[in-house]
């Protein structure tokens, strides 16, 4: 059993080691997990959480290096938390965006972990709110959540953060996703990485042009803006830093910061309740109740909407 008061202590301190030891009880459902969330709680809630998705190809890791590098030239600790494709073999991690990330390795201020999606869609972790949470308690002041790269249904990363950032790069077919409802709908800044391949203007034009499409926006509403970037070299990454900080300053003034969040507690919330209930659901298996009520479905007797709100009504009650 680990020391959650000490590692919590120790993750403050900024030790890496204590922060690697309890993202892993999280992710690992460990019986202390409870004790973890209870303990970092009062501390987190501080971090500004980016999300960073896109197709794969388009310039993630790079992109979000990059941006490591201009917030630690502002002073700012910074957490990373890239989610990689599970290993078909092992399950975990396949490691690729740390490796492309190594320039910050040896960076105290600095803290980057691989997780691995293990099968959950929607381009996360499932331990990912939790891991965010152990990066913000651990007094980082900005959290860059990279997504896998799943295409168009990666959508989730939304929920998670403050701010996300959707990636696009020329020649990629993204000028036609943009037309198709999806990723293209979730973003509050984009970037055009790799702006300088043919066909980077054309993309920023025909998104710009896609974003005005249907637009209801009212006055006062935030615009997401378009940015340039080619971010092997850094070009157009303080543009993006200036978007971000600038849609985080909207965000406060008319406290659509605080109803992200609210909304983002009562998700947690509700997928621990949920996933807590059909833990319990799965452990009726061969269970007289359920066996019963399914004996009764078949004979008629009852529907299977009435016999799940009975099951439902005897596991709360229990």
């Amino acid at each position: 059993m680990q020391d959650v008061a000490s590692l919590v202590t120790q993750a403050r301190e900024g030790r890496p080691r204590a922060v690697a030891r309890l993202i892993s009880l999280v992710e690992g459902a460990s019986p202390q997990l409870r004790e973890v969330m209870a303990a970092l709680a009062p501390l987190a809630g501080n971090a500004y959480v980016v999300g960073l998705t896109g197709s794969p190809g388009v310039g993630k890791s790079t992109c979000t290096s990059a941006l490591v590098t201009a917030y630690r030239r502002q002073g700012r600790r910074v957490g990373v938390l890239a989610v990689d494709p599970s290993s078909p073999f092992s399950g975990g991690a396949l490691l690729g965006d740390r490796v492309r990330m190594s320039d910050h390795a040896s960076d105290p201020g600095v803290y980057i972990r691989s997780m691995a999606t293990r099968g959950h869609l929607g381009g996360l972790a499932w331990a990912a709110p939790q891991a965010i949470r152990v990066l913000d308690a651990a007094g980082c002041d900005v959290v860059l959540v990279e997504t896998v790269g799943v295409g168009q249904s990666e959508v989730e990363i939304a929920s998670q953060a403050d701010t996300s950032v959707v990636l696009l790069a020329p020649g990629m077919g993204d000028g036609i996703q943009a037309a198709k409802a999806g990723i293209l709908e979730i973003g509050d800044v984009y970037v055009v990485n790799k702006a300088d391949r043919d066909g980077a203007d054309a993309t920023a034009r025909e998104l710009n042009h896609m974003l005005g499409l249907g637009e209801s926006r009212g006055p006062g509403d935030w615009r997401p803006p378009i940015v340039k970037t080619v971010a092997a070299r850094e070009e157009g990454i303080d543009e993006v830093v200036e978007a971000l900080e600038k849609h985080r300053a909207w965000m406060e003034e008319r406290g659509v910061l605080v109803e992200r969040r609210l909304a983002r507690a009562s998700r947690e919330v509700e997928t621990i309740a949920v996933t807590a209930l059909r833990e319990r659901i799965a452990d009726l298996h061969g269970d007289r109740r359920l066996s019963a009520l399914a004996e009764r479905i078949v004979a008629g007797d009852l529907d299977p909407y009435r016999a799940a709100d009975s099951l439902v009504e005897g596991l709360t009650e229990s």
